[in-house]
């Protein structure tokens, strides 16, 4: 009852959406510094197995995260590419797509400065760097990057508009944006013509909710085990929900259709 009522109120009031998910990512990179939590999406599991990965033996915990990743940045070539990663969270994703896809710089961006200083603490990869700052107001220059990934942070933000401007502006000409995030079926229709009008051609998009319904089933022990671990009691069930986990209303809704995870790949002309 309690999360529906705050998921009905961040869809009514953006600025709320937006501040209270900030604090919510302070409070978990403030309260949990542990390097073994460094993913928080739902995972990707794929159809093929032309998508499954090699992962070095120390990766392998966090392959279905990392997979979603895989699918969103593996989709243009990214290496020796400049690349931005805005809601890079604590980090694990811009860590594996320097690894592993090679871009010779990448940068994540992320609105808690508090998980920026963690990424700080636990990545020493050249070319790999972590900075504060407001999808919605980015802190870089026109024409700054080949490509910029966004996964699963952009529910979060006060305005989709005004963060899809953000990352056409500071695309350089020809570069790609690489998106993948979730929506209540009903908003679907207003992301899609969201990302119409964002002036990038849209060269691909994909729903992969039941990919997304796959991962989370397979990775379901590993995520109850993690919450076991490291979260107060008092916090276990709202953690459970948060990650997804069997019986959580967001995994019931993907199951049923009531939210639709899409990935796309845009172009700035």
């Amino acid at each position: 009852m309690l999360a529906k009522l705050y998921t009905d109120m961040c869809h009514v009031f953006p600025k709320f959406r937006k501040t209270t998910r900030k604090q919510m990512y302070q409070f978990m990179a403030k309260y949990y510094q542990k390097r073994d939590w460094s993913f928080m999406n739902y995972g990707y599991a794929p159809e093929d197995a032309t998508e499954v990965l090699t992962l070095n033996s120390e990766d392998e915990i966090n392959r279905y995260c990392i997979q979603l990743y895989h699918h969103v940045a593996n989709a243009v070539e990214l290496r020796g590419m400049k690349v931005l990663e805005v809601g890079s969270g604590r980090g694990g994703g811009a860590d594996y797509i320097k690894r592993y896809l090679g871009p010779a710089r990448m940068i994540g961006v992320d609105f808690s400065d508090k998980a920026v200083n963690l990424c700080k603490k636990y990545y020493c990869v050249d070319g790999l760097s972590f900075v504060p700052g407001d999808a919605e107001h980015l802190p870089f220059d026109d024409d700054s990057f080949d490509a910029v990934v966004n996964v699963e942070s952009s529910h979060c933000y006060g305005s989709m508009a005004a963060f899809l401007a953000q990352v056409r502006r500071v695309l350089k000409p020809g570069g790609h944006f690489l998106f993948a995030d979730f929506r209540p079926r009903e908003q679907i229709d207003e992301m899609d013509e969201q990302i119409e009008r964002s002036e990038m051609q849209q060269i691909k998009q994909k729903n992969i909710t039941l990919n997304v319904v796959e991962a989370l089933d397979a990775d379901h022990e590993r995520r109850i085990a993690h919450i076991r671990r490291g979260a107060p009691k008092l916090l276990g069930k709202l953690m459970q929900e948060f990650a997804g986990t069997k019986g959580a209303g967001i995994y019931k809704g993907f199951q049923s259709g009531a939210f639709v995870y899409k990935s796309f790949v845009l172009q700035k002309a």
